[in-house]
């Protein structure tokens, strides 16, 4: 008899055993921006980052970190509702 189980389960199981869940989290949560807040705060996002169910957004221009900044909760409530669960509990713009 094999015991065989599907690669999901396996990947999972791998996830949990090394605690990658938050972390595959944040990696998604940063490669989503773009599909949340559109291309044109994409592209003058320099840099994202997760800390501390934090998300940390540089920008390269004022004007669109004071955009983001009028849409901050609902660009949070965005991300979060792609995970059906709270991932980050607030965005802080530099």
């Amino acid at each position: 008899m094999h015991d065989e189980k599907p690669l999901k389960n396996v990947i999972q199981e791998l996830v949990e055993t090394y605690r990658l869940k938050n972390k595959l989290n944040h990696y998604r949560l940063i490669e989503s921006w773009g599909s949340v807040v559109g291309k044109m705060i994409a592209q003058h996002t320099k840099h994202l980052s997760v800390d501390k169910r934090k998300l940390y957004v540089e920008f390269d221009s004022s004007i669109v970190r004071n955009e983001v900044y009028i849409l901050k909760t609902k660009i949070m409530e965005a991300l979060n509702n792609k995970f059906d669960q709270t991932v980050i509990d607030d965005i802080i713009l530099k």
